[in-house]
């Protein structure tokens, strides 16, 4: 099912196996059974996307990433249908706006049956380990039959294919462009708040690293009822976007030991929730003695290769503190919500997309956000 006749040939940003990025017109692909073709308004940029482009996380190539998305549904794939039971929260219409989250579930898998998106066997192993969607094909190649790896959906080009169980309709009260970081940023963020922390009204949290993933924690945080919420980090700039976003106090971890800093804060006690959004050990370690007794640790930041981290035993045991991983949300019941609380303003899209780029300047977009440039969240709008 089609909406307007599509173009043939499309821009995308194709990182090749010597691992340049460059954009190349490549053909426009379809969507198959369950799958939506859409016309990508705009893209967030992670630091996900950024560690593949570094190698320091393994993924097929040639490919193309971006794996949080806004556009328009233009084609459906035969038969698509709406999800694991009929689930509502994935059904998308021709001719709609959507929000696409970077975990797709299958909604097969024993998994998606479960009701754990962020657990899909299928995402994983199909396409976070060979690039492929369900069927185990991508939907992208260049010119000459060169399949493309697909990193998600692979947003970064104006139009892409992605599983209608990953997708949100979008209220018109949403900006389309800066809406895309609401399948990334935003739903990381509620998956670490709200399911991995299950985080109460009154309970106090330390947010360690104030990036995209880190002030979406902030925003979701207050959204969901924190009485103190601490932002550390490096950048005074990205402090002060945090304390804008919703933060309570700020730690500039140049300045002052952290540890020390978020502990006089809190008069000696400690966090019941921290939140570690970098991904380097450092930080981990530095968030495991943040923790108030019997608090929490929710790691969110992805680390480059197979770095770890020392945690001190005893104190674990002592004061029976957990640490959990977090990765993503549940798709279909977490984006809606998330989509949800942006349209109430819970989550302040216009104040978390700092920057904006177009496709042409993506390799400039990466170089700023390796640079520690971007406060926030960047975009790479298509129009």
């Amino acid at each position: 099912m089609t909406g307007p006749a599509l173009p043939a040939s499309m821009r995308a940003a194709v990182l090749s196996a010597d691992g340049v990025l460059a954009v190349e017109s490549i053909p426009v692909p379809r969507p198959r059974a369950g799958e939506a073709l859409i016309r990508v308004d705009a893209v967030g940029v992670c630091h996900t996307d950024l560690h593949v482009l570094k190698n320091e996380v393994g993924f097929p190539k040639p490919c193309v990433l971006g794996h949080e998305v806004s556009g328009t549904v233009v084609a459906l794939g035969e038969q698509a249908p709406s999800g694991a039971e009929g689930d509502p929260a994935a059904l998308v219409a021709l001719g709609e706006r959507v929000v696409g989250g970077f975990i797709m579930p299958c909604t097969r898998c024993d998994a998606c049956r479960a009701g754990r998106d962020d657990l899909c066997e299928n995402f994983f192993a199909q396409n976070r380990l060979n690039g492929t969607l369900y069927d185990g094909e991508t939907r992208l190649h260049r010119s000459d039959g060169t399949p493309l790896a697909m990193y998600s959906m692979a947003a970064l080009a104006e139009y892409c294919v992605s599983p209608v169980s990953a997708l949100t309709a979008l209220p018109e009260s949403l900006r389309s462009d800066t809406a895309a970081i609401l399948g990334c940023a935003a739903m990381t963020a509620y998956g670490a708040v709200a399911r991995a922390a299950g985080l109460l009204p009154g309970q106090t949290v330390a947010v360690v690293a104030t990036g995209g993933v880190g002030t979406g924690v902030v925003q979701i945080a207050r959204a969901l009822g924190a009485s103190r919420v601490i932002a550390v980090d490096v950048s005074d700039d990205k402090l002060a976007l945090a304390s804008q976003l919703g933060a309570t106090d700020i730690v500039n971890a140049r300045e002052a030991d952290p540890v020390a800093a978020v502990r006089a804060l809190t008069g000696g006690r400690g966090v019941d929730v921290a939140f570690e959004a970098l991904g380097h050990p450092q930080t981990f370690e530095q968030a495991s003695r943040m923790l108030a007794d019997g608090g929490a640790l929710v790691a969110i930041g992805i680390a480059a290769g197979a770095a770890t981290a020392a945690v001190e035993i005893t104190p674990l045991v002592r004061r029976s503190q957990r640490i959990i991983g977090s990765y993503g949300a549940r798709t279909r019941v977490d984006l809606p919500a998330v989509v949800e609380l942006a349209r109430r303003d819970g989550f302040d899209l216009e104040q978390a997309v700092t920057r904006r780029y177009r496709l042409e300047e993506v390799a400039v977009d990466f170089e700023d956000l390796a640079a520690g440039r971007i406060l926030g969240r960047a975009i790479i709008v298509m129009a």
